[in-house]
């Protein structure tokens, strides 16, 4: 299978010497550009933000990124086509069938050096000749192992659930034959990171009339340019001007229920915290975890000189010192 190199830095937009706060920038611009939610063309959005996604998935992730970065040109070179072991990336596909998946939100590139590919035997070798320990010519009755990948998951499909259909497509290395299998893969409303969704008997096939495997996919959290998530409350970073610090306002801020007003009232500070309760993630039964918004005050950089004129009369007119003790 031909892999195509993805270069992360060009999806969002940067060059390979940018900064941790550049990344996360340049993501959340495009990802609030491009979020299925308020694109136009639907299924354009949704491929765009897919690959925004996987890109700040591998960059903003150190170790992900030393990896990325130490491919370099020879990304594609047979001996490069899995990563040292050490890294934690390690090719885990066993001695049985290759694997690979469509569907899940990560592209090839990813699948094969960032994903995990897993087909575990508990130590068996599936070679198709295994002998009972009598010596006759029955194999012996053995589970098939169990395959392992990766679903990409938005908090959309968190928050209600969703059905997605993904494509398993298994190859013998030895023939290099490939079959393929179209899959439903049902997504919990409150589905959790790293949790695993469990497709019974779609792993490798059973050997000597034994049980197929299983395939397990491990949840990712699909980053959203609005929101940061601990368990099941959401984060946001309420931007507020400083004359809507200083005088109050009526704001609007997203959730993922939709727009919803928030009274700021006069005189708020940078990092006060505002509870929406129940608007977070799915916390078991009918109950929600709840989103935070945490202000952060932005001071305009380009002035013209009669907005210069209006800030240095409030300041000659202000006793205000924030770096006097009260």
């Amino acid at each position: 299978m031909t892999v195509e190199f993805k270069d992360y830095y060009q999806v969002l937009g940067l060059n390979r010497n940018a900064t941790e706060s550049e990344i996360k920038k340049a993501f959340r611009a495009l990802a609030r550009q491009y979020h299925p939610d308020v694109a136009k063309d639907k299924h354009t959005a949704e491929v765009r933000f897919k690959e925004i996604n996987e890109a700040n998935e591998v960059l903003s992730d150190p170790e992900k990124r030393r990896k990325y970065d130490a491919l370099g040109a020879n990304w594609n070179h047979p001996e490069r086509q899995a990563p040292e072991p050490e890294s934690g990336f390690e090719d885990r596909r066993g001695a049985g069938s290759e694997f690979h998946f469509e569907g899940t939100g990560f592209s090839d590139f990813f699948e094969q050096f960032f994903g995990r590919h897993e087909s575990s035997f508990g130590g068996f070798t599936p070679s198709g000749n295994a002998r009972n320990k009598g010596g006759n010519d029955h194999p012996v009755m053995q589970q098939g192992g169990d395959i392992e990948g990766d679903i990409l998951v938005t908090l959309d499909e968190v928050l209600h659930g969703a059905s997605r259909v993904i494509r398993l497509q298994r190859t013998d290395p030895q023939t290099r034959l490939s079959t393929q299998q179209t899959l439903r893969v049902k997504i919990p409303p409150g589905v959790r990171e790293a949790q695993l969704i469990r497709l019974a008997g779609k792993g490798q096939d059973g050997i000597g009339g034994g049980e197929a495997g299983n395939l397990y996919l491990h949840v990712t959290y699909a980053k959203h340019p609005e929101f940061r998530v601990r368990g099941v409350d959401l984060y946001h970073d309420l931007e507020l001007s400083p004359w809507e610090a200083v005088l109050g306002a009526k704001i609007h801020i997203p959730t993922l229920d939709g727009l919803v007003s928030l009274i700021i009232p006069a005189g708020t500070v940078a990092e006060r915290q505002f509870r929406l309760t129940g608007k977070g993630l799915p916390a078991g039964g009918e109950r929600r975890g709840d989103l935070y918004a945490i202000v952060s005050i932005q001071v305009p950089s380009d002035l013209t000189a009669k907005q210069k004129l209006a800030w240095e009369q409030v300041a000659a007119q202000s006793t205000f010192n924030p770096r006097k003790s009260s």
